[in-house]
């Protein structure tokens, strides 16, 4: 009885312990939802405020929103390649990592034209802006370096998958159409036809039979002779003179 009690309350602590811990997954994964969530929204209040601003305020102001909305652009748009093709890709695991050493240089520029904007020394501003394009330059090529490479690299992948793939399915479609290679082959059970010769009839009736002849060759037996006709016994015809009797000397 004792044993029971205890291997039930042991399977009670094992299943509070386990309620717990679903419980603690649950909520840290709601909370890490609730932060992206709230990371994105700032992000794009700052875009759109950075918009507005680049256009409604020309000047020192305007030019260093455009370059913090172009670092931010450029920044988001690798981050979001690289980390969308290492999913099928494990060689970007390094890329990634450069990204996030260039990724300090880019907050660190970023947090730098910000403090820019509340400066009130305007004339400062604009005689260090060529020293901030050169920056954004540089951190912004070597970003799309890696931006376009990922994406090189993932369409090389899936042109050579799409030739794979062609080159099975011309197999395949080949193996279906079977019946195209036995219609162009002979029948098996078809007699042969034979060649004619130049000149040879057809079948039996090309020869001649025995004993017969053509009828631009040879009788098979000489023709019988022909016997001088006696003009005497000739018949006459009114249009023909009389014969003349010669007399004969006897």
């Amino acid at each position: 009885m004792e044993a029971a009690v205890a291997v039930f309350g042991l399977l009670f602590v094992l299943f509070v312990l386990a309620g717990v811990f679903v419980t603690v997954k649950a909520v840290k994964a709601a909370k890490a939802g609730v932060d992206r969530t709230v990371a994105q929204a700032r992000r794009t209040v700052e875009d759109t405020t950075l918009r507005a601003r680049q256009f409604a305020q020309p000047g020192v102001v305007g030019e260093l929103a455009q370059l913090r909305l172009s670092l931010r652009t450029s920044m988001r748009a690798t981050q979001e390649a690289l980390h969308s093709g290492s999913s099928e890709d494990a060689s970007l695991s390094e890329a990634i990592g450069l990204f996030e050493r260039l990724s300090v240089h880019g907050h660190e520029l970023d947090d730098e034209l910000k403090r820019l904007e509340r400066e009130p020394d305007r004339a400062t501003i604009a005689a260090r802006l060529p020293e901030f394009r050169e920056r954004l330059e540089r951190i912004t090529h070597s970003a799309e370096s890696l931006r376009w490479a990922a994406r090189d690299r993932a369409r090389k992948f899936a042109d050579d998958d799409l030739a794979s793939l062609s080159d099975q399915i011309d197999v395949e479609s080949g193996a279906l159409r079977h019946w195209t290679r036995a219609e162009g082959a002979a029948d098996p059970l078809r007699e042969p036809v034979q060649e004619r010769r130049p000149g040879q009839g057809q079948g039996a009736a090309g020869q001649a039979p025995a004993g017969s002849a053509t009828s631009w060759g040879p009788d098979s037996e000489d023709p019988p002779a022909i016997t001088a006709q006696d003009p005497r016994t000739q018949p006459s015809y009114p249009w023909q003179k009389a014969p003349r009797t010669e007399e004969t000397t006897t």
